[in-house]
């Protein structure tokens, strides 16, 4: 599985060796110092010392003004050598025999969390090699004075197989986790691009009003201006003509600014509000004219009036994502209704299509989950493409009569599976509740999907 992972820093890896370094220096020194076990004092001491070295040699280029980037040729550089010394020092002290061994399981499970594939593949190999190799040479296991503690080998072996297995299991758990971890990483982040488009857009509209009224007054100068001078001018004059022109081109300017000005609303406030009727309608419009039905339609508690709601961009985008897979499975109708109650708002959309897969339903909502097929909205327009280039080429005829028309479908974005964790985020950040479910479908009839969002009114409701 590919992975973006680009290792550790080297500050970390500085960090974890001196950790490793403390701990077997006071191993060592409470076996001599305390239990008077017979080490080989000095070759562990050389052991330990190469660490020390090697920590040194990367603190002075970590403080380098042109200090390389760690990489995960690197980290898997910094890593085979602590599993590379982790070993030697095992080798001098009883091999498997000694239970200090499971911490190269450490190595690993780090290169499983941090590294690509090669790398991590490569370090988990070393220490598979690194257990063989200690089966086989070691010294003997220090112990107490007068006393020789041999263990039998299929007890040693037992040890090695137990070391595999951790090594494997806990790499493979790490490797998990941190694959999901990615995902989740890079599905909010995509998140949080599409929020930052929908308030962009949100501002331009803004935006553009404000200057439409800005520039009102001063292009009405312009227009008062140019009439004066063409009532000063001859009538067959040059000036006439270009006071004319700018008359002409000050009222256009004024056409395109009142087109800039027109909202859904008059006025910024009201631009920011929105009938909950006005709202679904909005979500609906870019998916009607193909070749689905769609039922928008607002309860409310006692008949009263539909009451007015924020127009946030989070709740624009996830209720139109919904809807889009909705038009994307259904058969022939989609149903967006808003029901009103004392203490919530809630919207929920079904279709008619056949509804949500039993495997998906559990991890529906999570990044990269998907069951949409890569085939009906893409290939609908796919065809639509193809057929409007076909009639537009220079050289060819039309297309034959009765032919089919192509699937007039409106095309989806969908397919990686970001789409409802997309939606259901931003829903979420606006205080909604999503919940999924079956549909309206009865026996021998396709069972449909349901998404279900609440609100408590406080959140969702302009305040009178």
């Amino acid at each position: 599985m590919p992975r973006r992972s680009r290792g550790l820093s080297l500050r970390t890896l500085i960090i974890l060796r001196w950790m490793a370094i403390f701990g077997q220096s006071a191993t060592i020194l409470v076996a001599t110092a305390f239990f008077h076990f017979d080490l080989p004092l000095w070759g562990c001491l050389a052991v330990i010392a190469t660490s020390v070295a090697m920590n040194l040699s990367s603190t002075a280029r970590l403080k380098r003004t042109d200090a390389p980037i760690s990489d995960g040729v690197r980290t898997a550089g910094h890593l085979g050598f602590d599993i590379l010394q982790l070993s030697i020092l095992l080798a001098l002290t009883g091999g498997l025999q000694n239970p200090f061994c499971i911490l190269l399981v450490a190595p690993v499970t780090i290169a499983a969390a941090s590294l690509p594939a090669r790398q991590a593949v490569l370090m988990g190999l070393m220490v598979l090699m690194a257990t063989v190799g200690l089966f086989y040479f070691s010294l003997p296991l220090p112990w107490q004075l007068g006393t020789e503690l041999e263990l039998p080998t299929l007890y040693k072996l037992g040890i090695g197989m137990a070391l595999t297995t951790g090594v494997v299991f806990t790499s493979a758990y790490a490797w998990r986790v941190a694959a999901d971890a990615e995902k989740l990483e890079l599905a909010l982040a995509t998140t949080q691009d599409v929020l930052q488009r929908e308030q962009r857009m949100a501002a331009l509209g803004g935006l553009a009003a404000s200057a439409a009224h800005e520039l009102g007054t001063p292009l009405a100068t312009i227009q008062v201006v140019a009439k004066e001078l063409l009532r000063a001018s001859a009538q067959d004059g040059q000036a006439a003509e270009d006071a004319a022109l700018i008359l002409q081109q000050a009222e256009r300017c004024r056409e395109i600014l009142k087109r800039l000005s027109q909202q859904p609303e008059e006025g910024g406030i009201a631009f920011a509000e929105v009938g909950l009727k006005a709202l679904l309608e909005e979500v609906v419009e870019p998916h009607r004219g193909f070749d689905l039905a769609f039922d928008v339609s607002v309860r409310t508690a006692s008949g009263e009036a539909a009451p007015r709601v924020r127009r946030l961009p989070e709740v624009i985008h996830g209720l139109s994502t919904l809807v889009e897979n909705a038009a994307d499975f259904a058969t022939n109708r989609v149903r967006v209704r808003a029901t009103v109650d004392a203490g919530f708002i809630e919207i929920e959309v079904v279709d008619d299509g056949p509804g949500f897969p039993p495997d998906i339903l559990p991890r529906l909502g999570e990044p990269y989950v998907t069951s949409r097929p890569h085939g009906k909205a893409r290939r609908a327009l796919a065809a639509q493409i193809a057929a409007s280039v076909a009639s537009a080429a220079p050289g060819r005829k039309g297309r034959k009569a009765g032919a089919p028309e192509p699937e007039a479908i409106a095309p989806s974005q969908g397919g990686m599976g970001l789409g409802f964790f997309i939606a259901r985020t931003l829903l979420e950040r606006t205080g909604g509740k999503v919940s999924v479910g079956a549909g309206d479908g009865g026996r021998g009839q396709p069972k449909g999907a349901r998404v279900t969002v609440r609100w408590s009114r406080a959140a969702l409701e302009v305040a009178v």
